[in-house]
Protein backbone atom coordinates (compact mmCIF):
# COMPACT_ATOMS: atom_id res chain seq x y z
CA UNK A 1 0.00 0.00 0.00
CA UNK A 2 2.71 2.45 0.99
CA UNK A 3 4.90 1.37 -1.97
CA UNK A 4 2.03 1.99 -4.41
CA UNK A 5 1.42 5.43 -2.88
CA UNK A 6 5.08 6.36 -3.30
CA UNK A 7 5.12 5.12 -6.91
CA UNK A 8 1.92 7.11 -7.66
CA UNK A 9 3.42 10.28 -6.14
CA UNK A 10 6.58 9.91 -8.21
CA UNK A 11 4.65 9.40 -11.43
CA UNK A 12 2.44 12.44 -10.70
CA UNK A 13 5.05 14.61 -9.11
CA UNK A 14 3.62 17.87 -10.48
CA UNK A 15 0.15 17.09 -9.18
CA UNK A 16 1.60 16.27 -5.76
CA UNK A 17 3.56 19.52 -5.81
CA UNK A 18 0.39 21.47 -6.64
CA UNK A 19 -1.50 19.76 -3.80
CA UNK A 20 1.34 20.55 -1.40
CA UNK A 21 1.37 24.22 -2.38
CA UNK A 22 -2.42 24.38 -2.05
CA UNK A 23 -2.29 22.90 1.47
CA UNK A 24 0.48 25.33 2.41
CA UNK A 25 -1.60 28.28 1.17
CA UNK A 26 -4.63 27.11 3.15
CA UNK A 27 -2.43 26.80 6.24
CA UNK A 28 -1.07 30.33 5.86
CA UNK A 29 -4.56 31.81 5.41
CA UNK A 30 -5.87 29.88 8.44
CA UNK A 31 -2.93 31.07 10.53
CA UNK A 32 -3.60 34.71 9.67
CA UNK A 33 -7.29 34.39 10.57
CA UNK A 34 -6.84 32.27 13.67
CA UNK A 35 -7.81 34.16 16.85
CA UNK A 36 -4.95 33.65 19.29
CA UNK A 37 -5.44 34.44 22.98
CA UNK A 38 -2.90 33.80 25.70
CA UNK A 39 -5.71 33.29 28.21
CA UNK A 40 -8.79 31.87 26.45
CA UNK A 41 -12.11 33.07 27.86
CA UNK A 42 -13.74 29.90 29.21
CA UNK A 43 -16.48 31.75 31.08
CA UNK A 44 -19.96 30.47 30.41
CA UNK A 45 -22.90 32.63 29.29
CA UNK A 46 -23.78 34.76 32.29
CA UNK A 47 -25.53 37.99 33.21
CA UNK A 48 -24.63 40.01 36.30
CA UNK A 49 -27.08 42.21 38.20
CA UNK A 50 -25.77 44.98 40.45
CA UNK A 51 -27.98 46.93 42.84
CA UNK A 52 -26.60 49.78 44.92
CA UNK A 53 -28.37 50.57 48.18
CA UNK A 54 -26.34 53.07 50.23
CA UNK A 55 -26.96 52.82 53.96
CA UNK A 56 -28.33 49.26 53.93
CA UNK A 57 -26.67 46.57 56.02
CA UNK A 58 -25.85 43.16 54.46
CA UNK A 59 -28.90 41.62 56.18
CA UNK A 60 -31.21 44.34 54.87
CA UNK A 61 -29.72 43.99 51.39
CA UNK A 62 -30.32 40.23 51.46
CA UNK A 63 -33.90 40.47 52.72
CA UNK A 64 -35.15 43.51 50.82
CA UNK A 65 -33.18 43.35 47.56
CA UNK A 66 -31.36 40.09 46.83
CA UNK A 67 -34.15 37.71 47.83
CA UNK A 68 -36.96 39.50 45.90
CA UNK A 69 -34.81 39.62 42.75
CA UNK A 70 -33.85 35.95 43.07
CA UNK A 71 -37.51 35.03 43.49
CA UNK A 72 -38.50 37.06 40.43
CA UNK A 73 -35.82 35.39 38.29
CA UNK A 74 -36.77 31.87 39.36
CA UNK A 75 -37.98 29.69 36.50
CA UNK A 76 -36.11 31.42 33.67
CA UNK A 77 -35.46 29.12 30.73
CA UNK A 78 -31.97 27.63 30.23
CA UNK A 79 -30.66 28.87 33.59
CA UNK A 80 -27.81 26.67 34.85
CA UNK A 81 -27.14 28.36 38.20
CA UNK A 82 -27.68 31.53 40.20
CA UNK A 83 -25.18 33.04 42.64
CA UNK A 84 -25.85 35.98 44.93
CA UNK A 85 -23.75 38.25 47.11
CA UNK A 86 -25.09 40.72 49.67
CA UNK A 87 -22.71 43.28 51.08
CA UNK A 88 -23.00 46.63 52.77
CA UNK A 89 -24.89 48.80 50.31
CA UNK A 90 -24.55 46.34 47.41
CA UNK A 91 -26.46 43.37 46.04
CA UNK A 92 -24.91 41.33 43.24
CA UNK A 93 -26.45 38.40 41.40
CA UNK A 94 -24.79 36.26 38.73
CA UNK A 95 -27.11 34.21 36.52
CA UNK A 96 -25.41 31.54 34.43
CA UNK A 97 -27.10 30.04 31.37
CA UNK A 98 -26.58 26.84 29.44
CA UNK A 99 -23.88 26.80 26.78
CA UNK A 100 -25.09 28.10 23.44
CA UNK A 101 -27.66 30.48 24.92
CA UNK A 102 -27.80 33.81 23.11
CA UNK A 103 -26.57 36.46 25.54
CA UNK A 104 -28.91 39.11 24.17
CA UNK A 105 -31.92 36.81 24.55
CA UNK A 106 -30.87 36.06 28.14
CA UNK A 107 -30.53 39.75 28.98
CA UNK A 108 -33.94 40.46 27.47
CA UNK A 109 -35.58 37.79 29.64
CA UNK A 110 -33.94 39.20 32.76
CA UNK A 111 -34.91 42.78 31.85
CA UNK A 112 -38.57 41.72 31.57
CA UNK A 113 -38.46 40.07 34.99
CA UNK A 114 -36.79 43.13 36.54
CA UNK A 115 -39.65 45.35 35.40
CA UNK A 116 -42.02 43.26 37.46
CA UNK A 117 -39.90 43.25 40.62
CA UNK A 118 -38.98 46.95 40.61
CA UNK A 119 -42.09 47.82 42.67
CA UNK A 120 -41.00 45.40 45.41
CA UNK A 121 -37.61 47.04 45.95
CA UNK A 122 -37.04 49.91 48.40
CA UNK A 123 -37.72 53.43 47.08
CA UNK A 124 -34.90 54.75 44.95
CA UNK A 125 -33.22 51.35 44.57
CA UNK A 126 -32.90 50.01 41.03
CA UNK A 127 -31.20 46.88 39.74
CA UNK A 128 -29.04 47.20 36.63
CA UNK A 129 -27.38 44.63 34.40
CA UNK A 130 -23.62 44.64 34.05
CA UNK A 131 -21.89 44.95 30.68
CA UNK A 132 -21.48 42.05 28.27
CA UNK A 133 -18.03 41.16 29.57
CA UNK A 134 -16.35 38.63 31.84
CA UNK A 135 -13.57 38.74 34.40
CA UNK A 136 -11.14 37.30 31.88
CA UNK A 137 -11.73 40.31 29.67
CA UNK A 138 -9.74 42.56 32.00
CA UNK A 139 -6.65 43.50 30.04
CA UNK A 140 -5.36 46.76 31.49
CA UNK A 141 -4.78 48.10 34.99
CA UNK A 142 -3.52 51.53 35.98
CA UNK A 143 -2.93 53.63 39.09
CA UNK A 144 -3.44 57.32 39.74
CA UNK A 145 -0.66 58.75 41.90
CA UNK A 146 0.26 62.21 43.12
CA UNK A 147 3.73 63.68 43.01
CA UNK A 148 5.59 63.51 46.34
CA UNK A 149 4.95 66.59 48.43
CA UNK A 150 2.05 67.80 46.25
CA UNK A 151 -0.44 67.51 49.09
CA UNK A 152 -3.05 65.80 46.90
CA UNK A 153 -5.33 63.63 49.02
CA UNK A 154 -6.70 60.16 48.13
CA UNK A 155 -10.14 61.77 47.86
CA UNK A 156 -8.89 64.20 45.21
CA UNK A 157 -7.20 61.37 43.31
CA UNK A 158 -10.42 59.35 43.34
CA UNK A 159 -12.39 62.37 42.12
CA UNK A 160 -9.90 62.99 39.30
CA UNK A 161 -10.18 59.36 38.23
CA UNK A 162 -13.99 59.28 38.39
CA UNK A 163 -14.64 62.61 36.68
CA UNK A 164 -11.69 63.05 34.30
CA UNK A 165 -9.84 59.81 33.51
CA UNK A 166 -12.68 57.30 33.60
CA UNK A 167 -15.05 59.16 31.21
CA UNK A 168 -12.27 59.52 28.65
CA UNK A 169 -11.28 55.85 28.87
CA UNK A 170 -14.86 54.78 28.24
CA UNK A 171 -14.79 56.55 24.86
CA UNK A 172 -11.98 54.27 23.66
CA UNK A 173 -13.13 51.63 21.18
CA UNK A 174 -13.36 48.17 22.73
CA UNK A 175 -13.57 49.38 26.35
CA UNK A 176 -16.72 47.97 27.95
CA UNK A 177 -16.34 49.09 31.52
CA UNK A 178 -13.86 50.84 33.80
CA UNK A 179 -13.87 49.72 37.44
CA UNK A 180 -12.42 51.87 40.19
CA UNK A 181 -10.79 50.37 43.27
CA UNK A 182 -9.33 52.34 46.18
CA UNK A 183 -9.28 55.97 47.17
CA UNK A 184 -12.06 57.76 49.00
CA UNK A 185 -15.31 58.79 47.33
CA UNK A 186 -16.20 62.38 48.04
CA UNK A 187 -19.54 62.62 49.78
CA UNK A 188 -21.55 64.94 52.01
CA UNK A 189 -23.32 63.48 55.02
CA UNK A 190 -26.27 65.28 56.60
CA UNK A 191 -26.90 64.72 60.33
CA UNK A 192 -29.85 66.97 61.22
CA UNK A 193 -30.44 68.26 64.74
CA UNK A 194 -34.12 67.48 65.24
CA UNK A 195 -34.51 69.93 68.14
CA UNK A 196 -33.16 72.85 66.14
CA UNK A 197 -35.24 71.84 63.14
CA UNK A 198 -38.32 71.83 65.36
CA UNK A 199 -37.46 75.23 66.78
CA UNK A 200 -37.13 76.61 63.26
CA UNK A 201 -40.32 74.79 62.19
CA UNK A 202 -38.49 72.93 59.43
CA UNK A 203 -39.52 69.35 58.68
CA UNK A 204 -37.26 66.54 57.50
CA UNK A 205 -39.02 66.50 54.15
CA UNK A 206 -38.22 70.17 53.63
CA UNK A 207 -34.59 69.53 54.54
CA UNK A 208 -34.39 66.60 52.12
CA UNK A 209 -35.93 68.68 49.33
CA UNK A 210 -33.43 71.48 49.94
CA UNK A 211 -30.51 69.07 49.83
CA UNK A 212 -31.88 67.42 46.68
CA UNK A 213 -32.17 70.75 44.90
CA UNK A 214 -28.53 71.51 45.62
CA UNK A 215 -26.98 68.10 45.05
CA UNK A 216 -29.23 66.19 42.60
CA UNK A 217 -28.42 63.06 44.63
CA UNK A 218 -31.81 62.32 46.13
CA UNK A 219 -31.35 58.58 46.62
CA UNK A 220 -28.04 58.84 48.44
CA UNK A 221 -29.14 61.65 50.73
CA UNK A 222 -32.42 59.97 51.60
CA UNK A 223 -30.48 56.91 52.70
CA UNK A 224 -27.97 58.90 54.76
CA UNK A 225 -30.64 60.86 56.56
CA UNK A 226 -32.81 57.80 57.15
CA UNK A 227 -29.93 55.95 58.78
CA UNK A 228 -28.80 58.95 60.81
CA UNK A 229 -25.28 58.92 59.34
Amino acid sequence: MLENLVRYSIRHRFAMLAVTLLLAAVGVVSLLRLPIDAVPDITDVQVQLNTEAPGYSPLEVEQRITYPIETALAGLADVAYTRSLSRYGLSQLTIGFEDGTDIYWARQQIAERLQGVSSQLPPGVEASMGPIATGLGEIFMYTVEAAPGSGVTPTELRSANDWIIKPQLRTVKGVVEVNTVGGFVREVQVAPDLRRLGALQITLDELIQAVERNTKKSVRFRSLIATGS
